[in-house]
Formats: C-alpha cells, sequence, structure tokens
C-alpha cells in the first residue's frame, strides 16, 4: 500500500456509515486518503469492485485515487474528503444542498458495462401484486443515501459508501430519502414538498411512487421483524406513513 500513500504518518478508524473489514483514513507525506480493504477471498470481495467502478461514474463520490491486491488484500484509496453528516430535521440548511447531490445523481444513467441486477430484482419479493414493472429503470441509483452516507462539504453534498448501488428509476434515491426526511421529523407532505425539489422525483408518475412507497415499507418491516434496531422501527413507521399517505392520494 505504502507504494501508493508513502510514508503512513497516523491512522484513524472511520466509525460511522462504513461496513469494510478495514476502514480508516491515512495522513500520509502527501495528504489525506481514506482506505478500505477486505480480504480478497471474502464473500463481499465483489462489493469493493464494484463500488470501486462505479464511484469513478458518479461526479458527486469520492475521487478514486488508486487500487491494489497483495498479501491476501484487496485495498482502495479514496480520495479525503472533509466534512460533517448532514441533518434531514425540518428547516435544515441540509436539504437544499441534499436535493442539489440527488438532482445530480438522479441525471446518470447507469453504466452499462457494469454487471449489477437493477433495484426492481433486489425488491421484488415485497413489490405489491399488480406493482409489477413499477421499479423498472436504467439510471445510477445509489439506494443507501441515509445520513452517514452523506457528507455536507465545501463543495456540496457528497455521496460516500456505493456498494449497494444498481439500476433504478431516476427517481428512486430521492423517494428513499423521503421516509428517512418523515423519521426526522417531516410530516409525509412536508417530506414530499422537499423531495419535489428534484426534477425527476417531481415528474415522477404518481402511481409508480405509491407503489414504490408500499415496497419500502414491506421492505423495512421485513428488517425490522429480523433485528428490531431502533433506527430500523423509526423508518419502518416513517414507510408506514408514506405509504398510507399515497394510497389516500390515489
Amino acid at each position: 500500500m505504502q507504494e501508493h500513500t508513502g510514508p503512513v504518518l497516523s491512522a484513524r478508524s472511520a466509525e460511522n456509515g462504513v461496513m469494510a473489514a478495514f476502514a480508516s483514513m491515512l495522513d500520509t507525506r502527501t495528504g489525506l486518503v481514506f482506505v478500505k480493504a477486505t480480504p480478497s477471498d471474502s464473500p463481499l470481495a465483489w462489493t469493493y469492485r464494484h463500488e470501486a467502478r462505479v464511484t469513478e461514474a458518479a461526479p458527486v463520490a469520492p475521487p478514486l485515487l488508486w487500487q491494489a491486491e497483495g498479501g491476501g488484500w484487496l485495498l482502495y484509496g479514496y480520495g479525503a474528503l472533509v466534512g460533517r453528516h448532514p441533518s434531514f430535521a425540518p428547516g435544515s440548511p441540509d436539504l437544499l444542498p441534499v436535493v442539489k447531490a440527488l438532482s445530480t445523481v438522479a441525471e446518470l444513467h447507469w453504466p452499462v458495462e457494469i454487471s449489477k441486477k437493477p433495484l426492481s430484482d433486489r425488491l421484488a419479493g415485497f413489490i405489491p401484486a399488480g406493482g409489477e414493472g413499477a421499479l423498472d429503470g436504467a439510471s445510477l441509483s445509489h439506494t443507501d443515501a441515509g445520513e452517514f452516507n452523506l457528507l455536507v462539504t465545501g463543495s456540496g453534498v457528497r455521496l460516500l459508501d456505493w456498494a449497494l448501488s444498481c439500476p433504478g428509476p431516476a427517481w428512486a434515491d430521492t423517494a428513499l430519502w423521503v421516509p428517512r426526511m418523515i423519521a426526522a421529523g417531516h410530516t409525509p407532505e412536508q417530506a414530499d414538498y422537499v423531495a419535489r425539489q428534484v426534477p425527476a422525483y417531481r415528474d415522477a408518475d404518481a402511481e409508480r411512487l405509491g407503489i414504490f412507497a408500499r415496497t419500502v415499507h414491506a421492505f423495512w418491516t421485513a428488517r425490522t421483524r429480523e433485528a428490531p434496531l431502533p433506527q430500523r422501527v423509526k423508518l419502518t413507521e416513517a414507510a408506514e406513513r408514506w405509504a398510507l399517505t399515497t394510497r389516500l392520494r390515489g
């Protein structure tokens, strides 16, 4: 690794939002670099390769500086970003920068050279009867844009951790943000109003959004049943309120 970084002066392990076997901010003589690594024989090693390839196609992602393999490990060096995680609460000054970042992502097509099952396949078991096709799309979708995977920097909001990215509707990331805003204190109507500042979400078909809301509620219900962590409980409740609101509108 030091052939890429030079001598490492200090290291600080990542605290939030990273599931890597090794994730650390390294201070080197040439500056800061964020390194993620995993054993090359890990069943999840493919996600690191996938994330690195997608990151190169996403302008709001940290820049990939180098990648290396040796000693039984895969290592990826990303440009270090300085910032803080945003607040999704009502009135937060972070909401508009998040809107701008999601608007940028929504305009990106999925890189055709990267093979990945679409979001519709991932959530197929949770789509309500008759909703087949509602989640189809070929846009670049992060799919995990929670607070800890977003960073407010001097140049705008950046999206971290692209391991779960896949093809999906252009409005998918914004729609997935709606229950997170509700969990942070918005009413469903307030969250929808903020989300509509993203053109792809504003122009989305209302019936498809309603089907997606019910799908997300079913997904979080299942996740919470498996492991009722406090944040999952909040997201499940928020997704239920959103799904009910879209039903009433329909």
